[in-house]
């Protein structure tokens, strides 16, 4: 965490494409992002006492992309949980949403419980992460509680972060602490003082009217700040409810862990009834193929599949071809036989069709027979003179592929 922290390269994509809201409702100013089909009830994002709107960017790019809307939140100054359920209550008429998806980490969690537990009919799931039931055990922690309007802002950031835990961290990790570090440092000393201040308020959980079935428990099994004895507690009060573990992740899983975090929601979502709306996402084709070569392909990269490859961040693995066997009977290891037989590849399996059709054009004008072998030849030849000056993409050097520059 130390130096001069640099914003990830997708954060900065996803500020110059999701635009930030703010509104005041009773004194009570709401930061959040939108993003997704207004059409589907939406997702809400609560995040904990260390975080911003801004945390969730992973799964609001992800999943608003599949279809789904997704609402990230800041708490605002808000300084009991009373006040909580009524001034979360006012922002979802202010952005007109009566039903939704709650999904909080840490404290958010516990105020999504409470909310679920005085505005049942509101909720219709929960998903939370590494959350706990009651304070009682953060409000021992802080015995100078009554005070924390009056402290100063430096030490407020510092008890903050001491639930961070210290030491190397293997780089995602790492990378997710950063980037809350850098989050918490935009709190202002009021933001900061009514966060704790609802950490520290002692209450707990009543119970819920809504099923354990629409509840997920997201947890995370290495290093965590809630206590291992609160996530227990957590998960007893639920019994009934979809666990899903994550073996790391720390404490912020939805940065450190955004591909497991974005399929178990997508899971939850689709477990709850939630339908997303992929053909209302700008830019994706009505019937959801999202400019695909075919409907073929679009089976095999559909991440929305159980049954297939479900890493959101991970690329599907590349389709296997067999390829045609050397003509002149050379070894099939051969380096400049194995190049040539790529590029041939190249040209059969993707977009690359001018070079073959320009071939076909040169055979047809002067009325000649030719081979397949030597026809493939001669679209390796208009492959690489049409992509070296249209894309610069095919680079073969002469010393690796002395055929491809015969044919030339």
């Amino acid at each position: 965490m130390k130096g001069v922290f640099s914003a990830p390269g997708d954060y900065i994509h996803f500020k110059s494409k999701v635009p930030l809201h703010k509104i005041t409702i009773k004194s009570k100013q709401w930061r959040y992002y939108d993003f997704g089909p207004k059409v589907v009830p939406p997702l809400i994002c609560i995040p904990g006492t260390a975080g911003t709107a801004d945390v969730y960017y992973k799964q609001i790019m992800s999943l608003s992309m599949k279809g789904y809307r997704v609402v990230s939140v800041d708490i605002p100054r808000i300084w009991n949980h009373n006040e909580w359920v009524l001034a979360f209550e006012k922002f979802l008429d202010a952005i007109d949403v009566h039903h939704v998806h709650l999904y909080g980490t840490s404290l958010g969690g516990f105020l999504a419980q409470l909310f679920a537990q005085h505005r049942p009919r509101r909720v219709k799931s929960l998903i939370l992460s590494n959350s706990f039931l009651e304070t009682r055990s953060f409000a021992d922690a802080m015995p100078w509680a009554p005070i924390v309007s009056w402290t100063p802002s430096f030490l407020l950031k510092r008890f903050v972060l001491t639930g961070l835990q210290n030491g190397p961290h293997e780089p995602f990790i790492a990378d997710s602490v950063d980037f809350v570090v850098s989050q918490v440092e935009t709190l202002s000393k009021d933001d900061l003082a009514s966060r704790l201040t609802l950490t520290a308020d002692a209450a707990s959980v009543g119970p819920l009217l809504l099923s354990d079935s629409f509840i997920t428990i997201m947890d995370t099994n290495d290093y965590c700040a809630t206590p291992r004895q609160l996530k227990d507690q957590l998960g007893e009060r639920y019994p009934g409810a979809r666990r899903a573990y994550l073996k790391t992740g720390g404490d912020f899983p939805f940065l450190s862990r955004p591909d497991e975090v974005n399929l178990y929601l997508q899971l939850h979502l689709r477990r709850v009834g939630v339908e997303a709306m992929p053909e209302l996402v700008p830019g994706t084709p009505k019937d959801g193929s999202a400019g695909s070569p075919s409907k073929k392909n679009d089976e095999r990269e559909d991440a929305d599949d159980p049954s297939k490859d479900v890493g959101e961040g991970t690329s599907n693995p590349t389709p296997e071809y067999n390829l045609p066997p050397a003509s002149d009977g050379t070894d099939s290891h051969d380096m400049n036989d194995q190049l040539l037989n790529n590029a041939k590849l190249c040209i059969l399996n993707h977009d690359y069709l001018t070079p073959l059709l320009l071939a076909h054009t040169v055979v047809d004008k002067h009325r000649c027979s030719m081979g397949i072998e030597t026809m493939l030849q001669l679209a390796c030849a208009f492959s690489f003179l049409y992509l070296h000056m249209v894309a610069g993409t095919l680079y073969i050097r002469q010393k690796n592929c002395r055929k491809f520059w015969q044919c030339v």
